[in-house]
C-alpha cells in the first residue's frame, strides 16, 4: 500500500509542477513522429524474416559483431542508464563514473573473452539452460524464475521513467502515459521478436547519442564551461569530493557515495558488474544472436569502447542540473528529473525534439530487451521443458507472441514499484544484488570447479540469493542502515555478502554431495579446461588486432583506467 500511495502521489502532485513542463511545438512533435514510425516500419519489415522459433528469440543466429556489439550497448542504455545515471550526477558527482570504468568495462571484456564461448558454443537458447546442462533443472528453474521476476521489475523501471517524459511533454498522468508507451513497445517485439528489438536498439543508440549531445554541450555552456562547472560542484553540497573518484574513499573518510575503496572494488567492480555483465540474459541474448564465435566474443567488447565516455552523456548533465536547479539540492530532492528539467530548460525547439527522440528511445530500448529476455527465459525454460513438452516449433513461436505481452502488462504494474524511488539507479542496484550477484558466483564457481555438483548449483545460487534479500531487509529495518550509510552502498555490501555466501555452499554442498558429480564427458563445453567437441571454441577471429577479443579487450581495460587519472 505504501508503494500505491507514493505512485499516486507522484500521479497527481507532479501535475501542478510547471518545471516539468516541456514547451514542444510542431517540428518536436514531427520529429517525434518520424521516429515512431520507423521503429514501428523495422517491427513490420522483421516479421518478414520470422519463420521459426530460433528467428523469432535469436534473429537466426545471423547477425554481424557491429551490429550485435551497438544492440548490447544500446539494450543497456534504459532508463537506468539515462536517468539513473544523471540522478546519481547530480547526488553523487564523479564517482558515479565508477559504473562505468570499474563497473562495467572489465566484466564485458571478461564475457567476450571467456565466457561468451562457452553460452554460444553450447547451442544454448539462455542463461538458464546453461545452469541445467552445467547443474540440473532444478538450478535451471530456479535461475528462470528469478529472471523472469527480475525482467518484469526492470521493466516497471523502464515505463516509470518514460511515462516521466511523456508526461512533461503533454501533462499525461502516469499511468496513461505508461501504457501508450508499453503498447510500443509490444507492438515491434510481438512482429520481428529479437530481430526487430536489436534493428531498433542499433537505431536507437545513434537517436540517443543525438539527442544527448545537445544536453551536454548546451548544459556546459550554461555554466560557464567545465571550469565554470567545477566552481559550482565546489559551492554546491556535493563540494570538492563531487569531482573526484578515488580520492575520498578511504576507510572512515566522508565522500557523496559514503563507500570505501574496498566496496567499490570488490561489490561493484567485481561482484554486481561481473553478476550483471557476464549472467544477465538480457545482454547476452544479443551475443548469442551473432552469426559465430568470433562475432558472438566481439559483441561485448565493441560495445565496451563506446561504453567508456558514456558518463559524458549522463554523469555531466546530472552535475549540471545540480548546480542549475536549487530544488535538487533539497532534502528528499527528486533526482530522476534532473535530465528532463535541463531538456527544458536549455534545449531550443527543434533541437528539443531530437532530445526528447533520444530520451524516449532509451527508455524503449531498455525495455525491449527486458522483454525479449523474458519471452525467450519464460517460453524456453519455463513453459517447454515443465509445462507444454514435445510442441511443435510454431507453437512455442506463437508463445514466445503472447509471452510477449503478459510481459509488457506485468511491467505496467511494476511500474508502481519503482514510483516511489526518487533515485531509480539505487532501486536497480538493490535488484542486481538479489537476482545477479549470487549468479555469478554460481556460474564462476561451476565454470571453474569441475567438481562443483548439481545440486551445489541450485543450493549455492538459492541461499545466496536469500542473503542479499536478509541484507536489505536489515537495512531497511534500521539494523544496518548506519553501517550501510546510503542505498547503493547497501547494494554493494548486499551482492558481496551474496557472492560469499553462494560460493561457501556451493563448496560445502559438493563436498557432501561429491558422488552426484557430472563426468567429464557431461561436463564437456561446460568447463573450463574441458573443451567441447568443436576445435574453435576459443578462436581469436584472425591475426589482424582489430579483429581479436583479446588485444581489443586489454585495449578497452588500458583506456577505461586510463580514464580516472584526470579525476582522481
Amino acid at each position: 500500500m505504501e508503494a500505491l500511495g507514493r505512485f499516486f502521489e507522484v500521479i497527481f502532485l507532479a501535475q501542478a509542477n510547471d518545471d516539468l513542463r516541456l514547451d514542444v511545438n510542431g517540428i518536436d512533435w514531427l520529429l517525434l513522429a518520424i521516429y515512431f514510425a520507423t521503429v514501428l516500419g523495422i517491427g513490420f519489415a522483421a516479421r518478414l524474416t520470422v519463420r521459426s522459433s530460433v528467428d523469432f528469440f535469436l534473429s537466426g543466429r545471423s547477425m554481424p559483431a557491429w551490429i550485435t556489439g551497438l544492440a548490447f550497448l544500446s539494450a543497456n542504455l534504459g532508463a537506468t542508464e539515462i536517468l539513473g545515471m544523471a540522478a546519481n550526477g547530480a547526488q553523487y558527482g564523479l564517482m558515479t563514473t565508477h559504473y562505468y570504468w570499474i563497473g562495467a568495462v572489465p566484466a564485458m571484456v571478461f564475457l567476450g573473452i571467456v565466457m561468451m564461448p562457452f553460452y554460444y558454443k553450447s547451442g544454448v537458447h539462455s542463461v538458464p539452460e546453461f545452469l541445467r546442462r552445467r547443474f540440473n533443472s532444478a538450478t535451471q528453474l530456479l535461475n528462470a524464475v528469478s529472471f523472469a521476476i527480475a525482467q518484469v521489475l526492470i521493466a516497471g523501471i523502464n515505463l516509470y521513467a518514460l511515462a516521466l517524459v511523456m508526461r512533461a511533454l503533454v501533462g499525461w498522468p502516469l499511468p496513461v502515459s505508461v501504457v501508450v508507451a508499453a503498447i510500443f513497445v509490444l507492438i515491434y517485439i510481438t512482429l520481428g521478436g529479437l530481430s526487430s528489438a536489436i534493428y531498433n536498439e542499433v537505431l536507437q543508440f545513434f537517436v540517443i547519442v543525438a539527442g544527448l549531445i545537445p544536453v551536454v554541450y548546451l548544459g556546459l555552456r550554461k555554466v560557464g564551461g567545465i571550469s565554470g562547472l567545477k566552481d559550482a560542484i565546489n559551492q554546491s553540497p556535493l563540494g570538492n569530493p563531487g569531482l573526484h573518484t578515488w580520492a575520498d574513499t578511504g576507510f572512515g573518510t566522508p565522500n557523496p557515495m559514503n563507500a570505501s575503496w574496498l566496496g567499490i572494488v570488490l561489490g561493484l567492480g567485481f561482484v554486481l558488474s561481473f553478476g550483471y555483465w557476464t549472467t544477465n540474459f538480457a545482454e547476452v541474448q544479443r551475443g548469442l544472436s551473432a552469426k559465430n564465435t568470433a562475432a558472438a566474443r566481439m559483441t561485448p567488447i565493441v560495445a565496451a569502447f563506446p561504453k567508456i565516455f558514456i558518463p559524458i552523456l549522463t554523469v555531466v548533465p546530472g552535475m549540471v542540473a545540480l548546480v542549475v536547479f536549487p530544488q535538487l539540492s533539497q532534502p528528499g530532492a527528486d533526482y530522476n528529473n534532473a535530465i528532463p528539467l535541463l531538456m527544458g530548460d536549455v534545449l531550443p525547439n527543434g533541437v528539443l525534439g531530437v532530445a526528447l527522440t533520444g530520451l524516449l528511445a532509451s527508455f524503449m530500448a531498455g525495455m525491449a530487451a527486458n522483454v525479449s529476455g523474458f519471452n525467450t527465459v519464460f517460453t524456453y525454460d519455463i513453459w517447454k521443458p515443465y509445462l507444454m513438452k514435445g510442441r511443435t516449433d510454431h507453437y512455442y513461436l506463437n508463445t514466445g507472441r503472447w509471452v510477449t505481452v503478459i510481459g509488457v502488462v506485468c511491467g505496467i504494474f511494476t511500474a508502481f514499484i519503482a514510483a516511489q524511488y526518487s533515485n531509480i539507479m539505487a532501486y536497480m542496484q538493490q535488484l542486481f544484488s538479489f537476482f545477479n550477484a549470487p549468479l555469478f558466483a554460481t556460474f564462476i564457481v561451476g565454470l571453474l570447479w569441475r567438481r562443483m555438483t548439481p545440486w551445489a548449483g541450485f543450493w549455492g545460487l538459492l541461499i545466496g540469493t536469500l542473503s542479499a534479500v536478509v541484507s536489505y531487509v536489515l537495512y531497511e529495518t534500521g539494523v544496518l542502515r548506519d553501517f550501510y550509510g546510503t542505498d547503493l552502498n547497501a547494494s554493494f555490501w548486499g551482492a558481496g555478502i551474496a557472492f560469499v555466501v553462494d560460493v561457501v555452499v556451493s563448496i560445502v554442498v559438493s563436498k557432501m554431495t561429491a558422488r552426484t558429480a557430472k563426468s567429464t564427458a557431461e561436463l564437456r563445453g561446460l568447463v573450463r579446461g574441458i573443451p567441447s567437441d568443436r576445435p574453435d571454441d576459443f578462436q581469436t577471429g584472425d591475426d589482424k588486432w582489430y579483429r581479436s577479443p583479446v588485444k581489443l579487450g586489454l585495449g578497452a581495460l588500458v583506456l577505461s583506467l586510463a580514464c580516472y587519472i584526470p579525476f582522481w
